[in-house]
């Protein structure tokens, strides 16, 4: 085991309850060059872990890899991807399906492009129980109202009848986590939640994520690019940098004792207050 190894394997296990998650995988597309290559961490129930990297790092694979999507685009991963004690990657399409969206939510990048157009607002919520639950909608819809207010959407018949071309991006995005949360799911996936938003929707979205998870308890897996964010609502933060964890941690230990040189890069590239001298 190389000495980087052995840094993230001391640190990648910091709770004492079983991991919800826990993956060791590689993958790659095609007979490309791996995107992946043993990559590892452990997320405990209720945990919001940050999985920073730059663009093209493999971020979003690890994503479609825990959701078992990546034959979808043409890809493969080997390994496992434990999800409470279950070894995803041995499960046919029939049980991820159960899996995806009821105890698996994801929250992608591209809100508007992510509703369908032709939908409105409330039939995507009928859609997202329908895909998961027998029972008819109508026992489910008096809740619509308490997950819009949850995602502080406006509560009105008006706004459910709305389609996605009616709503600005953020309201988009709040819409996607609103509905993430149909099932209660254990787990989200948010990849890039907050990268097409303009900043004071941005924090908006961190501090709806924050609140969430402080509510129902449902773990996150936060994707980013963005150290900030990551600082802002992460409890432990992973480091991905040439197809490995290079380092993983608590945030503040991260921040103020970065120990693998791509870390200490990342930390030195972010911006400083100009107005702190003033």
């Amino acid at each position: 085991m190389s000495p980087a190894d052995s840094l993230v394997e001391s640190q990648v296990r910091t709770d004492s309850r079983e991991p919800l998650l826990s993956v060791r995988i590689s993958a790659g597309y095609g007979g490309a060059a791996p995107v992946l290559e043993d990559v590892g961490f452990t997320l405990a129930p209720g945990e919001i872990l940050g999985l920073v990297g730059r663009s093209g790092e493999g971020k979003s694979t690890v994503a479609t890899a825990v959701l078992k999507l990546l034959s979808h685009k043409g890809g493969a991963a080997t390994g496992e991807i434990l999800f409470r004690g279950r070894n995803l990657l041995s499960l046919s399409e029939k049980e991820m399906r159960r899996i995806r969206g009821r105890d698996i939510a994801l929250v992608p990048q591209s809100p508007i492009a992510s509703l369908n157009p032709c939908l409105s607002v409330g039939a995507h919520f009928r859609e997202a129980w329908d895909a998961h639950s027998e029972a008819p909608f109508r026992e489910f819809e008096p809740r619509v109202m308490d997950l819009l207010a949850s995602a502080s959407l406006p509560t009105t018949g008006d706004f459910l009848r709305r389609y996605p071309a009616q709503l600005s991006v953020g309201l988009a995005q709040r819409v996607l986590i609103a509905m993430a949360l149909v099932h209660h799911p254990a787990l989200i996936l948010a990849d890039e939640p907050t990268s097409a938003l303009d900043m004071i929707t941005q924090s908006e979205i961190l501090d709806l994520l924050a609140r969430l998870n402080r509510e129902t308890g449902t773990a996150i897996l936060y994707i980013s690019h963005d150290l900030l964010s990551v600082a802002a609502l992460c409890h432990r933060v992973a480091i991905l940098h040439e197809r490995r964890i290079v380092e993983c941690g608590p945030v503040a230990r991260i921040f103020t004792a970065p120990r693998h040189p791509y870390t200490k890069q990342l930390i030195a590239a972010v911006p400083r207050n100009p107005f702190s001298a003033l």
